[in-house]
């Protein structure tokens, strides 16, 4: 009571703060019918437009918890929805509430919805037979944000459907994100198998999904979207009315000149472009300004903005090639007025193969894939996904200087199987990663097991997903005898090794397993 009491008696300068810093469904459950006063300031319409009748909560980076809590849920439904129903403009649910959150009552200002932590058949029964989310969805819903939970696994055949039904459902669809609402739980669509004449929507203005091949993306846009301006893909019509698209392809190409210029070069009417390619070629030499104005943003005369990465992997195979030098690299983007500033930098493994790294800045992107040594730095706050690689050792300078310029990353795969050479743990600051999540070291020395698992070298406050090999995990442990409170393992939730290990001491080091 006293408790209660302290909360009336604060200012409502003071309340908002705190109503801002909790869940909206916490608020709603703790401060609602408590009195006038607490009524007024949290079901003010700027404050509940926007519900999320969701609470995230991680079991594991791939495994998260969306629903609340039952008693909750009936008070808000009971005695609150009724209350705030034609003030809420855009509304969040999961698969649990879905049908008690949508039956309560009507939503005639509703024209955002997003359907979080699905699994696909229970979404594609919704999609087909709940009458009420039909309707709102055929009538109201122009924004539109899909996330299947454990897509991957699911049949693509469920998630196409779902993909095409959503399509012929929503006849005022403007905004569709389609499975890539989290960074660490993207899906990725297969959709080439569809019929052309399922893919089409008169409404659709912009499209964010990520697709599995080059072919589906190919497929998508002959696809009929006729008003389509914006589409963001993570991966030979046409498209005069597209102005913007985000290209990303994780995986190395070396078709970058027969299939995927020639494809961009097809949208004439760019105004910005993302593009992240990693591309090999052969006897040749790197991807650099010149190259890349002639080949494709020479073709694009309205483009004002070109946000790049694109890292070249060479091979020497039958031609001798000079290559190029990192100040030449740097001197070809000089003279063109759509490249802003860029960086650069080469590292050569051998005389047969070698690899450029050129990009612009700010960097923007989420993924940052296969640097090396030779990476000089600089602020790469965008970045979640990092994977480093050399064929000389990672020192612990090294990652000293990737927890300052790269301090967001959420996963981290290390390829490095050279042990390092100077160990002067003590003299140095402690490493801290404080949103890293996954660590895979399967590919890496046992020194960098030691270098990321002990807390004395670096700290991972949140670390639930470890991918590593048998002998570094017995060699750091001393064969599981050394105190577990030294280790960065009591949050691991998933452990995955490259072969069966059978120690009594194991579950000490891995509590949460």
């Amino acid at each position: 009571m006293n408790k209660c009491l302290n909360i009336l008696d604060l200012p409502d300068e003071l309340l908002l703060i705190i109503c801002n810093k909790m869940n909206i469904v916490d608020v709603l459950y703790s401060l609602v019918n408590v009195n006038q006063r607490l009524d007024q300031l949290v079901l003010d319409p700027l404050t509940i437009r926007n519900l999320d009748m969701t609470i995230r909560t991680f079991e594991s980076v791939y495994d998260q918890i969306f629903s609340i809590d039952d008693k909750i849920l009936s008070k808000i439904c009971d005695q609150i929805l009724c209350r705030i129903y034609d003030q809420i403009n855009a509304l969040t649910i999961e698969q649990y509430s879905i049908k008690r959150i949508l039956h309560a009552t009507d939503y005639p200002q509703l024209y955002s919805l997003s359907l979080i932590n699905f699994e696909g058949k229970i979404l594609d029964q919704y999609l087909t037979d709940d009458s009420i989310l039909r309707d709102l969805l055929s009538k109201q819903i122009t924004h539109l944000n899909i996330d299947i939970k454990n897509a991957n696994r699911e049949l693509t055949e469920i998630t196409r459907k779902i993909f095409v039904l959503i399509l012929s459902l929503c006849k005022k669809l403007t905004e569709l994100n389609f499975c890539d609402l989290f960074f660490e739980r993207k899906h990725w669509n297969y959709i080439s198998r569809l019929t052309r004449t399922s893919l089409t929507s008169s409404t659709l203005t912009k499209l964010k999904i990520n697709l599995a091949t080059f072919a589906d993306c190919l497929f998508l846009l002959n696809g009929d979207f006729e008003c389509l301006t914006t589409l963001i893909v993570h991966v030979k019509k046409k498209l005069p009315k597209l102005k913007y698209l985000s290209f990303i392809s994780p995986d190395y190409t070396d078709k970058h000149d027969t299939q995927v210029f020639p494809f961009i070069r097809r949208m004439i009417n760019l105004e910005e472009l993302k593009l992240y390619l990693l591309i090999d070629v052969y006897d040749a030499n790197y991807i650099d300004g010149i190259q890349l104005y002639n080949e494709l943003l020479c073709h694009m005369n309205k483009l004002n903005q070109f946000t790049f990465n694109i890292q070249t992997r060479t091979y020497r195979c039958y031609t001798d090639i000079n290559f190029s030098s990192n100040e030449d690299i740097q001197r070809s983007f000089i003279g063109k007025d759509i490249y802003k500033q860029i960086d650069s930098y080469i590292n050569t493994k051998s005389c047969f193969r070698s690899k450029c790294h050129i990009y612009s800045l700010p960097y923007q992107f989420e993924y940052l894939l296969e640097i090396n040594n030779s990476f000089p730095g600089g602020t790469f706050h965008t970045v979640r996904h990092l994977e480093v690689i050399d064929i000389f050792p990672f020192e612990h300078n090294f990652f000293q200087i990737i927890s300052h310029d790269i301090p967001f990353i959420e996963t981290l795969r290390i390829d490095n199987d050279k042990p390092q050479k100077y160990k002067h743990y003590s003299s140095t600051e402690l490493i801290m990663f404080p949103y890293l999540k996954r660590l895979n070291l399967q590919s890496a020395h046992e020194d960098y097991a030691e270098q990321f698992l002990l807390k004395k070298i670096t700290y991972l406050p949140y670390l639930f997903n470890l991918n590593i090999k048998c002998e570094s995990l017995i060699m750091i442990t001393n064969n599981f005898t050394i105190d577990t409170t030294y280790f960065n393992s009591s949050r691991v939730k998933h452990l995955y090794l490259n072969h069966s290990l059978h120690s009594e001491n194991l579950c000490q080091y891995f509590p949460m397993l």
